[in-house]
């Protein structure tokens, strides 16, 4: 296969990924689209931040990012608190309910993955995991992050 090919190949396939990512997401969590998912996901990493940072992390447009936010607060999984170095600013926290949903999210996504992959030799799983690190950390900003 040709590099023009193969990187045809790869686009499709990471089309149809994303696809399905959205899809099983709404499967895994009614109300939990994937975009909100991968938010509750950063504020559990980051230990809570303001829907500003959401935006810029994620190359959102704050509206999008305002609307999800104000979705997860009336779900009751997070909530809002002032920053204690500047009362000025809101930040975002997960709340009990929304650490519990992200946990069940996550391990049933987990055990999708498991299942997908079981038959995967080792050697394979590591490869793939290597170029997905390794493509997933080039660059940032519209022509890295297409698809």
């Amino acid at each position: 296969m040709e590099a023009a090919q193969a990187v045809e190949t790869i686009q499709r396939e990471m089309t149809t990924f994303a696809r399905r990512a959205r899809a099983s997401a709404g499967r895994l969590h009614p109300e939990l689209s994937l975009v909100s998912y991968t938010l509750l996901g950063h504020l559990e990493e980051s230990g809570g931040c303001r829907a500003t940072d959401l935006a810029a992390h994620y190359a959102l447009d704050k509206s999008t990012v305002s609307r999800q936010v104000a979705a997860l607060e009336r779900a009751g999984l997070i909530e809002r608190s002032q920053d204690p170095r500047d009362h000025r600013v809101q930040v975002l926290h997960l709340t009990d309910a929304g650490r519990r949903v992200l946990a069940q999210v996550t391990e049933s996504r987990r055990a999708a993955f498991r299942e997908r992959l079981a038959r995967w030799p080792r050697e394979d799983l590591e490869r793939f995991a290597e170029y997905l690190v390794r493509y997933n950390a080039w660059g940032t900003g519209p022509a890295s992050d297409a698809g």
